[in-house]
């Protein structure tokens, strides 16, 4: 049999595939020791819209170091043209906060093709927040008025920086105590306010006038009746009545127990269903107020920022209306601060109880409003003795109730005398 060799088919017969090679460029890394006596570099940024190349002059940069402690700086950005400097510091705000990584800043030169990169010295990036320096007059005779303008200008400067370069929150801010102020200086204001017809003698006025300032709600020292003795127009003007109805609707409604109101307004809301016309208005303006007081003492209360931001969250209570709110501000806390001073924590708590003796008819039974300051009756008795009022009790091992006599009498101030030695 005759041998047949067979040929591999075209279909079965495979291409080379072409190699083509890649070529790479070589690129040459040298690293420099740094020189001696060199400062590694400072890092500043500017989180406000200020653009330091927009002016035509370049910004005049400084950096200044502690006599004592090296490792804090200050970096000083000084605007062209008198404008306001920029101040970034080392050992407060974002720099202080723990450094988790290391950075280092990279510098390409397209001309020689190289990249420089140098370690920014102890992670220093600093935030240049705009700063104003409050310029002290030179020793010679200035009066206490132009040093007192001088203060008003940098005051403004402050303003307008804030309102140039801040952020929202210090807008805000500002603007609220602007208006805050404009409403303290504007006798407008107080138009609203009745203030009554107070029926004193020129007896009363002349004691009146040697007596000291009591920090009290106002009262009336010649008025013959407990309703008359602390002035209810006053203490509750007029032009907020409107916004101290709300009350009335959530307790018509059902929503009364869901609104978080305290101890004292939610044992006496039912005499809101016993009353009609003014008698009903004129008890709702005074729960409604002394809610918005507790809620006033509960945010200011003496303690970390910490624990008022977690203890703000866990308040419940009605919301507090605007205009009332305004007020509260011009009446309890002092201008240029949120916050309450002793004074005017004092002030508070006297308006509270004086308002407990209002809804109760002037004979209040104090252990609802001892739960709602969170406060004893022991420590109530001098709010009470300084307001003019005395416990008068029905029996043994009865409560005692707290009323107002009148006309007022507060008490005296013993001054005790020092013995010779």
């Amino acid at each position: 049999m005759a041998s047949h060799e067979t040929n591999p088919s075209p279909a079965t017969s495979f291409k080379k595939k072409k190699r083509y090679s890649k070529k790479r460029k070589a690129i040459e890394v040298t690293v420099d020791a740094s020189f001696h006596g060199a400062a590694a570099p400072v890092v500043g940024y500017f989180p406000t819209g200020y653009d330091p190349l927009a002016a035509a002059e370049p910004p005049r940069a400084r950096l200044f170091c502690h006599e004592k402690h090296h490792n804090r700086v200050e970096l000083v950005v000084g605007a062209p043209g008198g404008g306001p400097d920029f101040v970034g510091r080392s050992y407060a705000g974002e720099a202080a906060a723990p450094q988790l990584c290391g950075y280092a800043l990279g510098v390409l030169d397209k001309a020689t093709g190289t990249l420089k990169i140098v370690p920014i010295s102890s992670n220093k990036i600093l935030r240049l927040e705009p700063h104003f320096e409050v310029q002290q007059p030179a020793h010679s005779q200035q009066s206490a008025a132009e040093a007192g303008s001088s203060v008003a200008d940098t005051e403004l400067n402050r303003q307008d920086l804030t309102q140039a370069y801040g952020t929202k929150k210090d807008k805000d801010k500002d603007n609220k105590w602007k208006s805050l102020k404009e409403q303290r200086n504007d006798p407008s204001a107080y138009l609203d306010l009745d203030l009554g017809e107070s029926k004193t003698t020129a007896d009363a006025t002349d004691s009146q006038a040697s007596v000291e300032v009591r920090n009290i709600p106002p009262y009336d020292p010649a008025a013959d009746t407990s309703e008359k003795a602390y002035l209810f127009d006053e203490i509750i003007p007029k032009n907020i009545r409107p916004h101290l109805l709300d009350i009335v609707g959530h307790f018509e409604s059902g929503e009364f127990g869901l609104k978080g109101y305290g101890s004292f307004v939610s044992n006496r809301v039912n005499k809101l269903q016993e009353l009609q016309g003014e008698d009903q208005e004129r008890l709702a303006w005074i729960l409604s107020y002394i809610t918005h007081l507790l809620s006033l003492l509960a945010r200011n209360s003496s303690m970390s920022k910490q624990k008022r931001k977690e203890k703000d969250q866990t308040i419940r209570g009605p919301m507090i209306p605007q205009a009332v709110h305004r007020k509260l501000l011009l009446v309890f806390t002092e201008p240029g601060s949120s916050s309450l001073s002793t004074e005017k924590h004092e002030l508070l708590v006297n308006y509270i109880l004086v308002l407990t003796l209002f809804a109760d008819d002037f004979r209040s039974e104090p252990t609802d409003i001892c739960a709602d300051l969170k406060m004893n009756r022991q420590m109530l008795k001098p709010y009470y003795d300084q307001l003019g009022c005395k416990s008068v009790s029905t029996g043994a091992f009865k409560p005692f109730f707290m009323t107002l006599p009148a006309p007022l009498k507060f008490p005296q101030q013993v001054t005790r005398r020092r013995r010779r030695k």
